[in-house]
């Protein structure tokens, strides 16, 4: 009976190791690279790791080698069917262009938070508070 309750715990990644996974940070960040090794808080060490920068129709991937990503930025992670890959829809763009491209995007987002905390909290009553650079 035990046998058929899903893994909650950082345990559920056993069956992600050596495989390539796609991770998603809580800054925003996309993350490519091959799962080498976890741990009981899922701290992650990818190898080969890229970050893939999107921006409307268009990617960009920059290397970053090895990376190691502290389990609490983690939002999602799974693992990429090799195979749909290499059917990616997007155009690949000039990475210099997509950063810059992304990083507008970023800040005309916070601002607009911004904006939307305040009306809330002036209007409504609604708390400020949880805006420390927490998306999630």
């Amino acid at each position: 009976m035990d046998s058929l309750i899903p893994f909650t715990t950082s345990g559920s990644l056993s069956d992600f190791v050596d495989k390539k996974l796609v991770v998603l940070l809580r800054d925003g960040r996309k993350l490519l690279g091959v799962l080498r090794s976890y741990d009981q808080f899922a701290n992650l060490v990818l190898e080969s790791t890229i970050e893939r920068v999107i921006y409307e129709n268009s990617y960009s991937d920059i290397p970053r080698g090895l990376f190691c990503i502290r389990g609490e930025n983690v939002v999602l992670c799974g693992e990429i069917d090799l195979d749909a890959e290499d059917d990616f829809p997007l155009a690949s763009a000039d990475t210099q262009l997509m950063i810059d491209l992304n990083r507008q995007h970023m800040e005309d987002r916070k601002r607009r938070d911004s904006m939307r905390a305040s009306l809330l909290f002036d209007h409504l009553g609604f708390c400020k508070e949880g805006g420390e650079g927490d998306g999630y």
